[in-house]
């Protein structure tokens, strides 16, 4: 199933694609897809509505994030061997943790705005995943996939002299307005073959920036899902994003930065693709 939410911000209503042109409105059955959508049961509650209800049109509205605006974004960060050595450090022993503030959270097509003061604003292709259930102290990996609602393409959008040099957390760096767009649908697990093995691309101005794929992975997402669920209590509707492959702009020899006018495209197999036109600061 396709988890989307089309409309103006802020009056998303949730509906379920059902392919490139049509959809199901689901909003008599949940006013949204948020904690306690997920918690009741998630997209399991929609499988009557899906199959009896009437498919309706696009007609070009507004697509936003695929989720209400959650609890919280949790974020791994060093998570692919290949990104790893393109930064010349260290595989890490345990996934590094940080967090985003839920109020980045944006939509796939909307505009990514550098902030004031920056001077290196980067770009981040990554999977994101959607905590289904209320989870702590999993016994097991494999309990994590339980607790899994879905995937969904994120843009871990990033400034590295905010996060790199003004000491402090990485959060700084990384929870500007509009810094993580999501979507463009969320894809509940019976959908994907192997979430371990799914090709990933970026590119900025129609030239190719990052090519990937979560076969690379140090710790995939059961695993960070476990992992984290031993510190603190995931709630419904939480997204993690975890990580990306290489070729960020801080990669690069000479490294790139984005400015204002540029345009990034990017995207996950089975899972959609984005595109965010880049702004100045207010």
């Amino acid at each position: 199933m396709h988890l989307m939410r089309i409309g103006a911000p802020g009056a998303e209503k949730p509906v379920v694609r059902i392919d490139e042109h049509h959809y199901i409105d689901v909003s008599d059955v949940t006013p949204d897809f948020d904690e306690r959508f997920f918690a009741a049961g998630g997209a399991a509650l929609l499988a009557d509505k899906v199959a009896t209800g009437r498919p309706q049109e696009f007609t070009g509205e507004r697509i936003g994030a695929p989720i209400a605006r959650p609890h919280q974004i949790l974020c791994i960060g060093l998570n692919y061997s290949d990104h790893a050595a393109e930064t010349g450090q260290a595989v890490p022993d345990e996934p590094i943790l940080f967090t985003k503030s839920p109020n980045t959270l944006v939509g796939p097509y909307d505009d990514v705005r550098i902030p004031r003061g920056s001077t290196k604003t980067d770009w981040e292709v990554e999977l994101g995943i959607v905590i289904g259930r209320r989870t702590s102290y999993l016994d097991s990996v494999e309990e994590a996939k339980d607790a899994i609602a879905g995937y969904c393409v994120v843009n871990d959008v990033s400034e590295r002299a905010f996060q790199m040099e003004r000491g402090g957390q990485w959060s700084k760096g990384k929870s500007a307005e509009t810094f993580n767009p999501a979507g463009p649908w969320l894809v509940t697990p019976d959908e994907i073959a192997d979430v371990r093995n799914l090709g990933m691309w970026l590119d900025v101005n129609g030239v190719r920036r990052q090519t990937g794929t979560t076969k690379t992975m140090i710790f995939d997402p059961y695993v960070i899902v476990h992992h984290l669920s031993q510190f603190m209590v995931l709630e419904p509707g939480d997204l993690i994003n975890t990580g990306t492959p290489p070729g960020v702009g801080m990669g690069h020899d000479p490294q790139i930065w984005l400015q204002p006018g540029d345009v990034m495209e990017l995207g996950i197999e089975g899972l959609g693709s984005q595109r965010q036109n880049v702004v100045g600061p207010r």
